[in-house]
């Protein structure tokens, strides 16, 4: 076999590398869309703790709807390809992101939220300055979750048209080339894992920086 994965990078080194672009693409595209609305409902919920029970039980559903179900079901409405895919994605990164973000809000203690307005923080000082910061090691404990689960979900999207790192994977099943399982398999690992020691040393300093 590892003749078998040598023989093919040395003919399908470009192509390889597309799919390497065209996963890392559709998944960080995905994720940015992810992270901001994820913060943006975050903080309606936090702002609006009526809502927030409602906001939480949205995300708490996106949790639960599995990767292939999601794009199966978006195909009737928007058909094939990278939108759709895209769509897909962002529902399922949307979900960590938003729960872990009200987490991290709800646990800025409301002391400090009183006294910063007792010396005239407005509304928007008191988000930036207090309330993100504080919250940053959920936040970014969220935006990792999601990363992981867009990058192995990303291997899906290839059902519809997508392209990524899931061709060689399906090609792999196809034909019966386990070379091309393993290139494919072995390359969403790498991605997963490099994610997560990234998000991992974010993690750690902005705990530094919350302290």
């Amino acid at each position: 076999m590892l003749n078998q994965i040598i023989h093919y990078f040395q003919i399908n080194a470009a192509s390889y590398w597309q799919a390497v672009w065209q996963h890392i693409s559709i998944s960080l595209e995905a994720l940015l869309i992810s992270v901001l609305l994820g913060l943006a409902l975050a903080y309606l919920a936090y702002q609006h703790p009526r809502m927030q029970k409602w906001i939480t039980s949205f995300s708490q559903g996106l949790r639960v709807l599995p990767s292939l179900g999601v794009l199966f079901i978006l195909i009737p409405f928007l058909g094939v390809g990278h939108f759709p895919a895209l769509l897909a994605l962002i529902f399922l990164g949307l979900a960590p992101v938003l729960i872990n973000t009200v987490l991290g809000l709800n646990q800025v203690p409301a002391s400090l939220v009183e006294t910063a307005q007792a010396m005239g923080m407005t509304p928007r000082q008191l988000t930036v300055k207090l309330s993100l910061p504080l919250a940053l090691p959920y936040i970014l404990t969220g935006v990792k979750l999601a990363l992981v689960e867009i990058i192995a979900s990303a291997t899906l999207a290839t059902y519809i048209g997508a392209g990524g790192l899931g061709s060689l994977i399906f090609t792999g099943l196809g034909l019966y080339r386990y070379d091309l399982l393993v290139i494919g398999g072995a390359s969403v690992a790498l991605l997963s894992l490099i994610s997560m020691l990234l998000l991992d040393f974010l993690i750690r300093w902005s705990r530094r920086y919350a302290a």
